[in-house]
């Protein structure tokens, strides 16, 4: 029977802020254990918090972005979420619930069937948690020592104690601003989740509120996954936890949803509950009974004023956001007759569009009006390919927008051909010089004198009658033959548009 996975993601971006959501303290990752958690993090007596401006102006971006000043709730309360984890030193979370900053808006992705829109339910500020490390994990930390522990309930021990015996709290993150992003569940498959979440990482990339490094964390993804009959109402959910790479989510959706199904057809219940993700094991298992609303008794935070949004504030941030990914993608379709799929890979981060650009504005697009397209074709394959391979973004290339589109032009008028392009390109990103001196180099000029090809052409059809004849009586694959002896006395420098529409002419005459 027929079964209809429905999808839901709530992502964690943490804002690029230098200091924390309610204390001066610095964000920054990667300092020793314990290092930055500052009185107001740790919530001991007599601390206040005071909300970052810096943090509160991201999430007003990312509103705009998402559907624009309409959804900028011009007040928001901070409430207080009360649960209780180790790596949670108040014993509650800073969070917005009832009233959060952002409400609404959508993103778009591209699908197999066509584009499609996911709602957005709401977009609201919180404080990050630390980090809790188990055994082995906790024995790999930097910088982590029997002195920095902070574990409830573990006697003091001596520094000969083995970490991997132990359990560790590491409170750095503890108070970094979040932005978190909640999903309509209108997501039918792994593949939607996760154009989902690459769009989502390219805008808050784009917009620059968050960095977007997976392996840091710094953008993260819960998955709410649960199945029903097509049409039918919605199942009972299982969420599964802090998913930091776009294939473990891909996995992990994956593998849930063939669990509640074989679960389902063997005549049993799905129990609502918080899952993780193992990669290694590439399965889910039971963190937790999963929590509802009313479980976290949240309440308006007393040491936190409503927060309030002037008309003014968000006029000025609007008029500083950049042109958005979505729009610069219809504008790549319109002038430049880019094809949408082409234009999402373009617009995937602001470096790539920003390359493509200038690449563009460098080449003669009056000569050549099928530049654009030609440059973004290499953008987003061969140059793509060069700098994931060098794990470097598009604003490190050591290929300069101009020399591309020096290169690209070569192509185009006929100077060298798409195979030698691709040779003249591995030299230019090992720093061999500019397309001009290579070619010249390695002697790849084509020939594109047509009274030198025609010669040649003649004297190949002279010298294969047989091939000729062949052609002449239907046999297709002696034409490639013949091409093959053209290109063969030229050493590969025959221009093949050329040689293509002279040797026809040449046979068919």
């Amino acid at each position: 029977m027929k079964w209809e996975i429905v999808i839901g993601l709530e992502t964690h971006a943490q804002l690029s802020t230098a200091s924390k959501m309610f204390s001066g303290a610095s964000s920054a990752f990667g300092a020793a254990p314990n290092t930055l958690a500052s009185a107001v993090d740790i919530a001991l007596p007599g601390v206040l918090p005071v909300a970052n401006r810096g943090a509160v102006e991201r999430a007003i971006r990312f509103g705009l972005a998402v559907g624009g000043e309409k959804l900028i709730n011009r007040r928001s309360v901070f409430a207080r979420k009360n649960y209780f984890y180790p790596d949670l030193p108040k014993g509650y979370q800073i969070s917005q619930y009832e009233l959060p900053i952002v409400k609404g808006g959508e993103i778009r992705i591209l699908t197999k069937s066509g584009e499609k829109a996911i709602r957005l339910t709401r977009a609201h500020l919180e404080e990050d948690t630390g980090k809790s490390f188990h055994g082995e994990a906790l024995s790999a930390v930097p910088g982590y020592g029997v002195a920095s522990l902070m574990v409830p309930g573990v006697p003091a021990v001596n520094e000969s104690r083995d970490l991997r015996q132990l359990s560790g709290i590491d409170l750095n993150r503890a108070g970094v601003p979040l932005l978190e992003i909640v999903s309509e569940p209108d997501m039918r498959s792994a593949e939607e989740a996760v154009a989902y979440a690459k769009v989502l990482h390219s805008l808050v990339r784009w917009i620059d509120i968050c960095d977007g490094n997976m392996q840091e964390g710094s953008f993260r993804c819960d998955a709410n996954v649960s199945v029903r009959r097509p049409g039918g109402p919605l199942g009972t959910r299982c969420e599964i936890k802090n998913l930091n790479s776009f294939r473990f989510l891909e996995h992990a959706i994956e593998f849930e949803a063939k669990r509640q199904i074989e679960i389902l057809e063997d005549g049993g219940k799905i129990v609502q509950e918080t899952r993780l993700y193992d990669p290694d094991r590439d399965e889910t298992r039971a963190m937790r009974t999963k929590e509802e609303a009313h479980d976290y008794r949240y309440f308006p935070d007393p040491d936190l004023l409503p927060l309030e949004v002037s008309e003014k504030w968000i006029e000025e941030i609007k008029a500083k956001l950049p042109e958005l990914p979505e729009a610069k993608g219809r504008r790549y379709s319109s002038d430049f007759k880019i094809s949408p799929t082409v234009a999402v890979q373009l617009t995937a981060s602001r470096d790539k569009a920003e390359f493509f650009e200038r690449s563009v504005g460098a080449a003669d697009i009056i000569m050549f009006p099928s530049a654009p397209q030609d440059i973004a074709f290499t953008v987003v394959g061969e140059m793509a390919g060069l700098l994931n391979e060098a794990g470097l973004e598009f604003s490190e290339s050591r290929i300069t927008s101009e020399q591309l589109a020096k290169l690209r032009t070569r192509v185009l008028d006929g100077s060298i051909s798409s195979k030698s392009a691709k040779e003249v390109l591995a030299e230019m990103w090992i720093g061999k010089g500019d397309p001009d001196s290579i070619i010249s180099a390695k002697g790849l000029k084509q020939i594109s004198d047509s009274g030198e090809i025609e010669k040649i052409v003649d004297q190949v059809l002279a010298a294969n009658p047989k091939q000729v004849e062949d052609y002449r009586a239907g046999k297709e694959k002696a034409f490639n033959s013949l091409v093959g002896q053209v290109m063969k006395a030229t050493q590969g420098k025959a221009n093949p548009a050329q040689l293509n529409e002279i040797l026809k002419r040449k046979l068919n005459g």
